[in-house]
């Protein structure tokens, strides 16, 4: 049977009938083709197959939902089909053309008006093949195939370290999956299916449950290589930043309280801080953290520690820091009063259908403590006015935003907006609300949030050498944000949080710090001193280098605005082909011309270096390299960072 051309698509219906008798029996298959780009998508009915594939190479493979009815009713659309479940749920499944150029096709497999009672699984392919992308986790391995998930709610939450909570997916043989935001999603991967990645809508909590019904749609992207296919995703679907953060961030470092006191600040220590950081021979930007206010909530200061901020405030600044930040949640305490009461009595917290609002977070116990509800817009202007009187007051410059993550909501929350976007669009509500306070402005939780132009900031990170949120995962991490869509990052204190009285030994600040030097800001609060005048010989030296470094970052940033460009991606972005180079997870790139190789592991004095394809020079050594080549057993002293620069011709 040839295949009959429509203005926008090419739809082929194979019917392989069997005569027996007056019955007769039909296998169908239906096909989608590109007419600019050599993409081809079939799906086979009987064994509910979607398979993509571009100049003849299967880039997804999907098995449809099993409630996809063999004998479902085929309509064609202007852009692509229908498969209507006639006979059983009423389900419509449609197939469409969404984007058809020479340089990438985008499809779209959509599923509008699935009953609340009905649940979908559809089971991506691995494809034995290297992924990148996915939730921000906590043991962040690289590539993501080698996750695992059981039935895994898809949102930014505060659990396993997933503040930034995209359902984005981009694997090496040149094609990407989206899963829009909205839809109530879990995902399987290497859970009970080995080499699959099941995506299970169902109406079912942290999700709405209410509606009488879902909808749920996924978009396809191929690319001649999985750097065209991202770059498509960036421009079609993820977004860009419109600005980027300033460039005080990058050139110098960021000192916060946290690590070192944790709560336990006042304007005594945070002065002397202050005075120790400027006398070793360091500057840049200061930032108070937790346990400034009278309660959690009161967005007031606690006049016992901090008599007089804007005294405190100047004096830091008089000893040379040009900017100072504060750190701020989206919480209120029972018991702050009167803040509480006075949100509370105005509907500006978030509660649950009971009318409900507790909740909790880290800094309270179960039920004593509720989120400021930021969907409505009402309370943002409320939340951003309280914000403007600290800066007004104190001579305060800008903020870091703590939280955000829906999972602190109520359970089953009301939200201002349609239930089918509960719960997370507050994460999008309160991000908006803080990005507005300047160009100084971090932020730790995300979702459909790539175009805001902040710093997003990797979730506490653990003073270890391990894949338990130690240092590999600081590179990880930077490589996991940047490849969904967030190039901004602005990586965890040097050495960890220091959690459980476990603070980072001398090695493991050092080679944190070195890991740190091509990503696009170092923030200190544990301090070199603390350790020996070596540490801080190769602190001040290794902040220097990243001052070097500053002009590429930003140059970075501003191809981020224009263009959507990763700041810090994978190895293999310069050589989408090259597989080595694919798997690399200890190594980065600061654009596409400069390579990282930090030393990660403990005790080591030289480790393996992998140089894709081109010219490389030893930043070091100054020695040349012709790539693709291995550097084995290259030595690397405490005192030295590795990293190589690409001639350009």
């Amino acid at each position: 049977m040839s295949c009959v051309r429509t203005s926008s698509m090419c739809a082929l219906l194979v019917l392989v009938i069997l005569s027996v008798g007056t019955e007769v029996i039909a296998q169908t298959e239906y096909n989608l083709t590109f007419d600019s780009a050599p993409t081809v998508v079939n799906i086979n009915l009987k064994t509910r197959e979607l398979r993509v594939t571009y100049s003849n190479l299967v880039v997804q493979q999907i098995r449809l939902s099993s409630n996809l009815d063999p004998a479902a009713q085929y309509t064609e659309t202007a852009t692509g089909f229908t498969l209507t479940n006639v006979a059983t749920d009423g389900t419509v499944l449609e197939l469409a053309k969404e984007v058809d150029n020479a340089s990438y096709s985008l499809l779209s497999v959509t599923r509008n008006g699935v009953p609340r009672n009905v649940t979908i699984v559809d089971c991506v392919n691995l494809l034995s093949t290297n992924w990148y992308g996915g939730p921000q986790q906590k043991h962040q391995y690289w590539p993501v195939q080698k996750l695992r998930f059981n039935r895994y709610s898809m949102l930014s939450k505060e659990a396993d370290n997933s503040a930034v909570g995209d359902r984005y997916w981009l694997n090496a043989l040149g094609s990407f999956l989206y899963v829009d935001p909205w839809a109530p999603l879990f995902v399987d991967q290497n859970y009970g299916q080995p080499g699959f990645m099941c995506l299970e809508s169902r109406a079912v909590l942290p999700y709405d449950t209410y509606e009488a019904s879902y909808d749920v749609q996924y978009t396809i992207g191929v690319g001649a290589d999985a750097r065209a296919a991202h770059m498509a995703a960036v421009g079609r679907i993820l977004g860009k930043p419109t600005g980027h953060p300033a460039e005080s961030m990058v050139t110098e470092p960021i000192w916060s309280t946290w690590a070192r006191y944790k709560r336990d600040i006042n304007d005594e220590i945070v002065r002397k801080f202050a005075s120790e950081i400027i006398s070793n021979g360091f500057g840049g930007q200061y930032e108070l953290d937790d346990d400034w206010e009278w309660c959690y909530g009161a967005l007031t200061f606690n006049r016992t520690k901090f008599p007089d901020i804007r005294s405190t405030i100047t004096a830091i600044r008089q000893l040379g820091f040009a900017r100072t930040t504060l750190w701020i949640h989206p919480f209120i305490n029972k018991g702050c009063e009167p803040w509480y009461s006075e949100a509370h009595r105005r509907g500006y917290l978030v509660a649950d259908h009971s009318g409900s609002t507790d909740t909790e977070w880290w800094n309270s116990v179960r039920g004593q403590a509720a989120y400021v509800d930021f969907t409505k817009a009402e309370v943002r202007e409320w939340f951003s006015k309280r914000l403007q009187a600290i800066l007004d007051e104190s001579g305060i410059d800008s903020f870091k935003f703590d939280a955000g993550e829906s999972s602190w909501t109520p359970p089953d929350p009301v939200l201002n907006g349609p239930a089918g976007r509960r719960p997370s669009q507050i994460i999008g509500d309160y991000l908006r609300t803080v990005a507005q306070f300047g160009d100084l402005v971090e932020v730790r939780s995300a979702l459909g949030t790539q175009d805001l132009p902040v710093f997003v900031r990797m979730i506490d990170k653990d003073s270890n050498w391990g894949w338990n949120n130690g240092l590999p995962t600081l590179i990880t991490t930077l490589l996991q944000l940047n490849m969904v869509g967030y190039p901004l990052v602005l990586p965890d204190m040097v050495g960890g949080n220091g959690y459980d009285d476990s603070p980072p030994s001398k090695e493991m600040f050092i080679r944190w710090l070195q890991a740190n030097v091509f990503m696009p800001s170092i923030q200190y609060s544990f301090v070199p001193w603390d350790f020996d005048s070596e540490t801080v010989t190769i602190a001040l030296a290794m902040t220097e280098l990243h001052r070097k470094m500053s002009p590429a970052i930003m140059e970075r940033f501003a191809l981020a605005v224009s263009d959507g460009l990763p700041v810090n991606p994978p190895l293999w972005w310069i050589d989408p082909s090259d597989v080595t180079a694919q798997q690399i997870y200890d190594q980065y790139l600061l654009g596409d011309d400069i390579i990282a190789a930090p030393v990660i592991v403990e005790n080591a004095r030289a480790r393996d270096i992998y140089l894709p394809r081109g010219s490389w020079t030893d930043g070091n050594t100054g020695e040349q390299h012709t790539g693709p080549k291995w550097l084995r057993n290259y030595s690397v002293p405490l005192s030295m960072v590795p990293y190589f620069m690409r001639k350009v011709s």
